[in-house]
């Protein structure tokens, strides 16, 4: 199929999953205004440590928040994706942001309430379930939104409200600007990664094409650590793919020393490289070069992907939205409806009657 058969698209994503990825920069710039008027908890700026709880597609709004206010936050920031939270994870000196789009999601109810048994400050950030009650009810607050989607396709949403209430609380600069022009930049390359752009003009569906019939792996360094594993869970639940992401500089450490065998290794993986020569640090630069040319020697085939704009935020976010797409694209191509997750939804079944 090519991405200009637009019948052909309608009838394979039948969710429409297309039209959330297309509104990602506007969910970005809905979330951030709507954040600038919620209430903040009690003395929450004058916490010691930030413990940020989720999962799935709502925990990587977490991930990416930790890597962008890296090198700025005054306080430490943690990401516990799984049930309850770690000993030292108590009293009012800790902030507890409780991330779950559905409200409903089990591992984050019990973080939630583990904070609430604690005493520490919570914040819960939702756009429904039990989560939001669960955080009024232990004075705390609860930021709502409305945005029917999956949580993956929230990420704007998500992401947004917690820019916004970082920037609030002091513990990031004041990001107005970069949002605005991550957004502005992200709508613009819309243009030209949308499925009204021609196909052989479109680099996301071209991307697409080389990682058809081949097992993708997405490397990204420091500010784009987490795009990488954005880019590997998006591949699994939107194209269906079995998929994985690497950190540099930690994978020259290790996997690349696993990539001789088994043979034909070459044949069945191809090697995403998410880079940002504004922000990467220059040793990891080399290294990203040096590593590039390590596989061209070992046969693996491999794209490097610039992170676009100005701001850490811009960069970020451009290399989202470009995986988001490509992720798309590779679906329409496998044929196979992107909005569904089965196994997930077994897994719950599952789980729920156990």
């Amino acid at each position: 199929m090519t991405i200009n058969n637009l019948e052909q698209i309608q009838r394979i994503d039948a969710e429409n999953m297309l039209s959330h990825i297309d509104a990602l920069p506007d969910q970005l710039a809905s979330a951030w205004a709507h954040g600038q008027s919620l209430d903040l908890p009690a003395g929450a700026a004058d916490v010691q440590q930030v413990v940020i709880s989720g999962m799935g597609g709502s925990a990587i709004s977490a991930d990416l928040l930790a890597a962008l206010i890296a090198d700025t936050c005054p306080v430490p920031i943690s990401v516990v994706r799984g049930y309850g939270l770690p000993a030292h994870v108590r009293g009012p000196e800790t902030l507890v942001i409780a991330l779950s789009h559905s409200g409903g999601t089990e591992e984050t109810l019990s973080g939630a309430q583990a904070a609430a048994e604690r005493g520490a400050r919570l914040l819960a950030i939702t756009s429904g379930g039990e989560l939001a009650p669960l955080a009024e009810g232990a004075g705390g607050a609860a930021w709502t939104f409305e945005y029917r989607a999956q949580p993956r396709a929230s990420l704007g949403w998500l992401y947004g409200l917690l820019l916004a209430a970082f920037s609030r609380l002091g513990f990031a600069p004041d990001l107005a600007g970069d949002v605005q022009e991550a957004v502005e930049v992200m709508q613009r390359r819309r243009d030209d990664l949308s499925a009204s752009a021609p196909a052989g003009e479109n680099a996301a569906y071209r991307l697409a094409e080389r990682l058809a019939g081949r097992i993708p792996v997405v490397w990204g360094a420091e500010l784009l650590a987490p795009v990488a594993r954005r880019w590997k869970t998006q591949l699994n639940e939107n194209s269906k793919t079995v998929a994985y992401y690497e950190e540099l500089p930690e994978l020259n450490h290790n996997t690349v020393a696993g990539l001789q065998l088994p043979g034909g290794v070459g044949e069945r993986i191809s090697v995403v490289e998410l880079v940002s020569s504004r922000y990467n640090h220059p040793r990891t630069q080399i290294r990203q070069q040096v590593t590039h040319d390590l596989l061209e020697r070992a046969g693996i085939p491999a794209t490097r992907v610039e992170a676009q704009g100005e701001s850490r935020l811009a960069q970020q976010m451009t290399a989202i939205q470009f995986g988001d797409y490509v992720s798309f694209y590779l679906a329409m191509i496998y044929e196979v409806d992107p909005t569904p997750i089965d196994n997930i939804a077994w897994l719950k079944e599952r789980l729920a009657g156990a």
